[in-house]
């Protein structure tokens, strides 16, 4: 059997160009990697029904059915459409699959909604993002960590969120047990000490990991009701020049970093070099083209900035380089 596949057309509908002729690989991406057991049980039924009964879990917080025929894509899609419906994904059109394949699914740690570590709710901030950014051809990788332990690996993207807190200190519930000293010192980066038996915080070089609230035993120690992150850039991985991502801005809140995102796209727009391959040319690499001064100027175009907000200035990579 003889099939004239657009294969371009097909990675844009989220299907997989595979290795065995006349197959194809449907890829069903979860934002923030939070969903229910009805999708669960959906993407098992399509598996068993068009494919060949395997599911690859993703890296990126998804789902690729395996061994779908090439002749069966549009009724997978149709088949998708409750999976889609019910995750709330952006959609061109209902009933043709996933759009875009540019921009990848916005994954995230499992967030304060189980990890007593975490200082936000990360699934919940990663739809946000979602909302805002999808469908997209181009080419951007966003992740959320609930705390400065960054499980997600946030420092591997192109924009990664990690969440901070300044923790509010109540001496009369301080009982000078010193555990938070010890959380500070054994777990993240040495801050607190004992001043007459309460506890002084060097707010300067305090990260806001959060350590001191998780170990204090009377809740002297609590997160602040403003949520702050930590919006990190360009970390990648790749062939020519992997590294990791650097702070950009600190103690900043969800709406600037939505801005931000957003601004970055026009940014892309702008400068992209179409002719790169598949016409996705990686954002560090345009910005490491125009210079981290033009990117500011873009990034920050309109944004007004909280009091406590720093701003890091120039931003400088280091990685391993191959040529």
């Amino acid at each position: 059997m003889y099939l004239d596949i657009n294969t371009k057309k097909l990675k844009k509908n989220a299907f997989r160009v595979s290795k065995h002729r006349g197959e194809t690989a449907s890829r069903v991406r979860v934002p923030g990697g939070k969903c229910n057991a009805e999708v669960l049980s959906k993407v098992a039924e399509i598996a068993r029904k068009y494919g060949n009964g395997s599911v690859h879990l993703t890296t990126r917080q998804g789902f690729e059915i395996e061994g779908i025929s090439l002749t069966d894509i549009e009724k997978v899609n149709q088949e998708l459409q409750p999976i889609i419906e019910n995750l709330g994904i952006n959609q061109t059109i209902p009933g043709t699959g996933y759009p875009a394949s540019g921009t990848r699914n916005v994954s995230a740690c499992i967030g304060n909604r189980v990890c007593p570590f975490a200082n936000y709710d990360t699934a919940a901030f990663a739809k946000r993002i979602e909302d805002a950014i999808f469908p997209n051809d181009l080419h951007f990788k966003i992740a959320l960590t609930g705390c400065a332990n960054d499980c997600i690996k946030a420092r591997m993207h192109d924009f990664g969120i990690i969440g901070m807190t300044i923790p509010q200190y109540e001496p009369s519930r301080c009982v000078s047990c010193s555990a938070c000293i010890k959380g500070c010192d054994k777990l993240s980066v040495n801050v607190l000490r004992m001043e007459n038996y309460k506890i002084e915080r060097n707010a300067e070089k305090c990260v806001g990991c959060g350590v001191c609230v998780t170990k204090c035993p009377t809740r002297a120690w609590t997160r602040s009701q403003q949520k702050y992150y930590r919006l990190t850039i360009m970390g990648r991985t790749g062939k020519r020049n992997p590294r990791l991502g650097e702070d950009f801005l600190v103690w900043v809140d969800e709406d600037t970093i939505i801005k931000v995102i957003l601004n970055t796209y026009k940014f892309v727009e702008k400068y992209i070099d179409r002719s790169a391959p598949g016409g996705k040319e990686h954002v560090g690499y345009i910005i490491d083209r125009t210079g981290f001064t033009e990117f500011k100027k873009w990034a920050l175009d309109g944004v007004e900035l909280l009091p406590e907000t720093i701003v890091k200035d120039p931003v400088y990579w280091n990685g391993i380089h191959y040529r």
